[in-house]
């Protein structure tokens, strides 16, 4: 009898431990209302997009699928050009923006658009990103016109070319040659005599293959590849590496304040493990699309004498004509410095 009270007891203390590290298993999910958000992007699922289906996947499981953020592709939800005006007008939460599609709705946000930014790794882009997003100016223009909070950045890598013809040899080359460039890259390609095309993403597959355009630059290597313009190119440069696009992710601010302190906490605590996620997909299709390449299309790559001019004629120029243009908007040369401190790491 003695045995069988003490086994009774054992199997009382084991059930009463389940019962407790259940209690604390359940509790650990973070509690909160029933929310969905939905996000707006163009193009489908690509590396461009892992940072968001991180985060969502993030509060989904961290929430027991009370907080869910679905990810609608293809503009379904409205145009890319028009991402900004319908997160003002409520029609989704959260979107995916490239400031250079519209310059004249986020004029301070483009000073990370220009080009030969003091960048030179996915790092130094955070670091850029991250401080033109904590600018007072920026802040103040994406708030007061469009109720939007910037969350994070895509991180898209430097751009290169891809083009139709004959492949250019030199930087004379260009001149005449419409191209699609936007932001900075475009002014830097004006600056060699070539035609800026500002076509938007889903566009430049058509535009290239009927003549239209004739080389378009793009996130090396996964969003050439993304937008199928391999299939149309015959050539690639390797090394102009002249910019990049800021496309955040931003938020509805009236979504942001809507939800309770732990959701917005959530939120914020997985955007490092975003950004690791946006650097590995880059480089999974680095290392698949780059072979690729070298093996159905010319490879251009410039000498340093020829990069040294380049940056010449479509670097400072291009920073200078940009801070007279708004430095009577906002602090356009304060802001500038601020990201370029930033991204050096001073």
């Amino acid at each position: 009898m003695r045995t069988v009270k003490i086994g009774t007891a054992v199997v009382s203390g084991a059930a009463l431990l389940v019962a407790m590290f259940g209690a604390t298993a359940a509790q650990a999910e973070v509690d909160g209302p029933k929310v969905t958000w939905k996000y707006n992007v163009w193009g489908k699922k690509r590396a461009f997009t892992a940072g968001v289906h991180h985060i969502a996947d993030h509060v989904e499981k961290e929430t027991g699928g009370k907080f869910k953020i679905k990810v609608f592709y293809g503009d379904q939800l409205g145009g890319k050009k028009e991402n900004l005006d319908n997160l003002k007008a409520g029609a989704f939460e959260m979107a995916q923006i490239c400031a250079s599609y519209h310059n004249a709705k986020n004029e301070a946000l483009t000073v990370n658009n220009l080009p030969f930014l003091p960048i030179k790794d996915a790092d130094a882009t955070m670091r850029a990103h991250e401080a033109a997003y904590a600018h007072p100016a920026v802040i103040k223009e994406m708030q007061d016109k469009w109720n939007v909070k910037i969350l994070m950045s895509s991180l898209l890598p430097q751009y290169e070319f891809l083009g139709k013809g004959k492949p250019p040899t030199s930087f004379a080359d260009f001149e005449g040659m419409s191209v699609r460039a936007l932001g900075g890259l475009g002014d830097a390609m004006e600056k060699l005599g070539a035609r800026k095309n500002t076509v938007t993403a889903t566009e430049v597959y058509q535009a290239i293959d009927r003549g239209m355009v004739s080389a378009a630059s793009f996130p090396f290597s996964y969003a050439h590849v993304a937008y199928k313009i391999d299939e149309v190119a015959d050539w690639f440069t390797t090394n102009m590496s002249p910019a990049t696009n800021d496309c955040p992710t931003v938020v509805s601010l009236d979504a942001w304040n809507s939800i309770p302190e732990q959701y917005q906490k959530l939120i914020m605590d997985a955007k490092p493990a975003a950004y690791d996620a946006l650097k590995a997909a880059y480089k999974v299709a680095d290392d698949k699309n780059i072979p690729m390449f070298h093996k159905k299309m010319t490879a251009v790559t410039f000498t340093d004498e020829q990069l040294a001019e380049f940056r010449k004629v479509g670097g400072k120029p291009v920073w200078d004509d940009w801070v007279a243009k708004n430095k009577d908007k906002f602090p356009a040369q304060e802001l500038l410095d601020t990201i370029t401190r930033a991204a050096t790491g001073g």
